[in-house]
């Protein structure tokens, strides 16, 4: 009887990871629609083409080596061999919290869930280099971020080990159940060294400080991009229970998703209404930031608040986003998306949101915690960008740039029959 519940929630915990998986993975394509429709037209093709080649970059370069990097264990070369079930038995059998305790679940489901946040990472970067950088310089970047700078970042997070040896973070309080920092701001950290290195999108700032607006191309393709993204949340958040079959699990999954969706409505509002209290209108990709901000924001602990702290925290985080925008644009750092701010500033102000609920974390934590997590991915995502620059060059000529990198990098337009 025993071993039939064992078998049962194995393979109950392995489906919902897959599951989980498969949901974040359907934020790539989110990342895709949100980036193309924030873009101007000459340059979708190319935006889109980004997106589905650092996907398949991620995947390959985290099964190459990332996996082993953050967890030990890989199999590239070794395979997964066929499972014997009575050993996994006796394994989980003489564990202190028994059958019902610690997630059981294959090897190779934590794998899938696990490459799909490496992706994720990356889309990040994506959006922020859009209009102006050149694809190949970006995918030999996404080649390094994906195989050595975020595993080894995850390593002394999620992975437990010290950092360069020196300490260990879950030791000082540190805590990010789901990746406010370890995912979103690591993105972000990543795609602000590069735009500093990259420059401005020619017209966006005037000589006399103006910043000039550059509307996207399509809005609704963004809208769309937003939904799909708050969609695969549940799938972000939820998975990172890393288990189903029992009361408890069952239950902190279901708070998961509420809370999640919660902040998630809770930023948008927030970021319609206090946009239209500074621009006089109703602005749509403030208020879609702000869902974003608001979903960025409870990823560092979405288990532990209640539902009006999570609306709560979604709304200060939509307001935190737009002044945000704003701030970088006077400070002359051109983000197409909002990308940094949604993913980068919101996402610290995640990790220090954790200590509010949750009591096995400290702010002391958090706060070298995030320290770590910047600067070791800002610093060597700098010299790589840096490299790039000086071996290939990372931006495209100013004509390139002026007709678009679709015509430059791909030889196609998104939109031919419109231009």
């Amino acid at each position: 009887m025993e071993q039939n519940i064992f078998q049962l929630q194995y393979a109950m915990d392995t489906f919902y990871f897959l599951i989980c998986g498969a949901l974040v993975m359907w934020m790539a394509a989110g990342f895709s629609m949100l980036e193309a429709g924030l873009v101007r037209a000459k340059n979708t093709t190319e935006i889109l083409t980004k997106n589905v080649a650092l996907y398949a970059i991620a995947c390959m370069m985290y099964l190459a080596c990332g996996y082993e990097i953050m967890y030990g264990g890989g199999f590239f070369l070794s395979g997964i061999e066929t499972i014997d079930a009575d050993a996994v038995l006796k394994e989980f059998a003489g564990r202190e919290d028994g059958f019902n305790g610690g997630a059981i679940y294959s090897k190779a489901s934590d794998f899938f869930f696990q490459v799909v946040f490496v992706a994720t990472a990356m889309s990040i970067v994506s959006g922020a280099v859009a209009e102006r950088m050149k694809l190949w310089a970006f995918l030999a970047f996404t080649v390094v971020l994906t195989a050595v700078i975020y595993p080894l970042e995850g390593s002394w997070t999620w992975g437990g080990n010290a950092v360069f040896g020196l300490y260990t973070l879950g030791d000082l309080g540190f805590s990010d159940f789901a990746g406010s920092g370890i995912v979103h701001m690591a993105g972000a950290s990543a795609a602000l060294a590069g735009v500093l290195l990259l420059g401005a999108r020619k017209g966006k700032y005037g000589a006399d400080g103006r910043v000039n607006a550059i509307p996207g191309a399509n809005l609704p393709m963004a809208t769309l991009g937003t939904f799909v993204l708050w969609m695969g949340w549940f799938g972000f958040n939820g998975g990172s229970v890393l288990k189903l079959a029992d009361i408890n699990s069952s239950h902190s999954v279901a708070m998961v998703f509420l809370n999640t969706n919660a902040a998630a409505a809770g930023g948008a509002v927030a970021a319609l209404i206090f946009a239209k209290i500074l621009f006089k209108k109703a602005d749509l990709t403030m208020t879609l930031n702000g869902a974003l901000a608001g979903l960025v924001a409870i990823t560092a602990e979405p288990s532990t608040p209640t539902a009006l702290q999570s609306t709560l925290f979604g709304m200060i985080a939509g307001v935190i986003v737009v002044l945000s925008i704003i701030g970088l644009d006077k400070l002359k750092i051109d983000d197409p998306v909002g990308a940094i701010s949604v993913h980068g500033v919101v996402g610290l102000f995640g990790l220090l949101l954790v200590p509010v609920t949750n009591s096995a974390s400290s702010f002391s934590g958090q706060l070298i915690g995030a320290a770590t997590i910047f600067v070791w991915v800002f610093s060597a995502s700098f010299i790589v960008w840096f490299v790039l620059k000086k071996v290939m060059g990372i931006r495209v000529s100013e004509e390139e740039e002026y007709e678009g990198v679709d015509k430059s990098d791909c030889g196609m337009e998104a939109y031919p029959e419109f231009t």
